[in-house]
């Protein structure tokens, strides 16, 4: 990692330099990483995945997320809230995902809360956006000191209070705001990072659920 949390590719492209220059990890930077999404799938689907990370690296998932698709029917909160003992029995002897009781048990769970918070607010995006910084509250410039100062944010804590107070689990505040920075809720691409103008022009025209 340099100091200024950048590295120029085989491409000539300057980024983000935490992918390692792992070929997987690029795309998910170049592609993914930061670019907004209002899909309730996808919404749903991430901070689960972002729960079972939790004592282990984002790429050990990564690696794993057909797996997991698989495992938990898509993300579809609707059928992974309709799984039983037999559905938990089955992930647990599933070597393509994180085999780890507690956060299969709050992936169903999660899947049930999130049923209840579409009929509160008609969608899941509807609500996190909600949660999207005002500007007032995010950093004049983004750079790597700067996020590596902060693995938490008044937003991510404020979020995290929220879904605990709704029976979400899995959800403290570093896993939230690592939610927020990968689905665009906010653009933490540092300075110098190709993307990072990429996914902002991506969130001036996004129509906010």
């Amino acid at each position: 990692m340099t100091e200024l949390g950048l590295v120029v590719g085989e491409d000539g492209r300057t980024r983000c330099a935490w992918h390692g220059g792992l070929d997987d990890y690029r795309r998910y930077h170049d592609e993914e990483w930061g670019h907004p999404v209002t899909g309730d799938h996808r919404l749903f689907e991430k901070i689960c995945l972002e729960g079972f990370q939790s004592g282990l690296s984002w790429l050990t998932i990564l690696r794993k997320r057909e797996g997991f698709r698989a495992a938990f029917a898509g993300f579809d909160f609707d059928k992974v809230a309709d799984f039983g003992d037999a559905d938990i029995a089955r992930c647990l002897a599933d070597a393509g995902i994180v085999r780890h009781r507690g956060k299969i048990v709050s992936t169903i769970n999660n899947a049930r809360r999130a049923q209840i918070l579409r009929d509160e607010f008609g969608t899941l995006a509807r609500y996190f956006w909600s949660f999207e910084p005002k500007p007032d509250e995010r950093p004049a410039r983004v750079d790597w000191e700067t996020i590596r100062a902060n693995p938490t944010t008044p937003t991510s804590v404020r979020l995290s209070k929220d879904l605990k107070k709704r029976g979400w689990t899995f959800v403290g505040p570093t896993t939230v705001y690592a939610f927020m920075q990968a689905m665009g809720l906010v653009n933490d691409h540092v300075e110098g990072c190709f993307c990072r103008a990429e996914v902002e022009t991506k969130r001036n025209l996004l129509q906010r659920p």
